[in-house]
């Protein structure tokens, strides 16, 4: 399996929901949090209370998840794919299975451009999903006055990619 370069067990990921909320028996509430190497690595501590934690699996990944993480990498900039299309692309598992995935270890990979395929901004990250999605040029309709809180969506019929140009050899 390869692995490049991602680690199971950052304690403080950048735009982490906060703490699992419950962990197996044996586990710490922390591990299983994705992160790049390159971008963050975890204190050796925490490197070592996963090992403690996990033996034999320091940096092990399940294959599901680094195939999820996979694609959404390859998405390119200014498009998006829905859950339900990541998995239908892997030919694998739905919706729920890449959205529990993307929870766990998106913050590894660009997670804004795995999307609700109503074109909603993922709840409790709209502005961070926001500023990239206009950074990156992704068609956006802009809300209606009652819509609340005011944020666009997603424009799903322009920004929408199809796993097409640059997708060779995907499963």
């Amino acid at each position: 399996m390869r692995m490049r370069g991602r680690t199971v067990c950052p304690k403080d990921r950048a735009g982490a929901r906060g703490p699992l909320r419950t962990a197996p028996s044996g586990t710490s509430a922390g591990c299983g949090r994705m992160g790049r190497m390159s971008e963050q690595s975890p204190p050796e501590d925490a490197r070592a209370e996963c090992a403690d934690a996990l033996p034999g699996h320091a940096d092990a990944l399940p294959e599901y998840a680094e195939r999820v993480l996979d694609v959404a990498e390859r998405i390119p900039p200014g498009r998006v794919m829905t859950y339900g299309d990541v998995a239908e692309w892997l030919e694998e598992g739905g919706p729920r299975q890449v959205g529990r995935v993307m929870a766990l270890y998106g913050g590894a990979v660009p997670w804004w451009r795995v999307v609700r395929a109503d074109g909603v901004l993922l709840p409790g990250h709209e502005l961070r999903a926001l500023a990239h999605y206009r950074e990156e040029g992704t068609p956006l309709k802009q809300a209606g006055s009652g819509a609340e809180g005011h944020l666009p969506r997603l424009d799903m019929r322009r920004a929408r990619w199809d796993g097409g140009a640059g997708a060779e050899d995907h499963t």
